[in-house]
């Protein structure tokens, strides 16, 4: 019985085993961070007036959260549009992985409401910043390095 026990017990771990093996990713790739991406379009004549808000809000809350580790890193890209409905601005939000954004809006709230005011006053921002630019769309993105 107990030789019995024994091999039941080798043939499930072998079996484990095989699948664990077999588990592995034959991918092309290792997963990195995760990028929170926005594509924005400006108003004609209105990028810098853009810009200066930007280095007030999102400079000052990317950096506190930076600090408080929620965020790797933050970037603005520049660029030109190349058609009548493409972006000029990217900004960019560098996240450790897929599970830094659990709970995120609980620790980004606070920090948010300290540099930038009440939900009202971000509120009114938010609507201001409309009549200077437009968001494009927003994506999700993995950083992958090749293998």
């Amino acid at each position: 019985m107990k030789r019995l026990v024994t091999l039941t017990a080798c043939a499930a771990l072998a079996t484990i085993g095989a699948g664990l093996v077999r588990a592995q990713s034959d991918a092309p790739y290792t997963e990195g961070p995760v990028w929170a991406i926005t594509m924005v379009k400006t108003k004609p004549g209105m990028g810098d007036d853009y810009l200066k808000t930007l280095a007030k809000i999102y400079k000052s809350t990317n950096d506190e959260m930076k600090k408080q580790d929620l965020i790797m890193d933050y970037k603005v890209l520049l660029g030109t549009d190349a058609t009548p409905q493409d972006f000029d601005i990217l900004l960019m939000v560098e996240f450790k992985n897929m599970a830094a954004f659990d709970n995120l809006r609980e620790k980004a709230d606070p920090i948010a409401d300290k540099i930038l005011g009440s939900q009202e006053v971000q509120r009114q921002g938010a609507v201001k910043r409309m009549e200077i630019r437009e968001i494009m769309g927003n994506k999700l993105m993995r950083e992958v390095t090749l293998k």
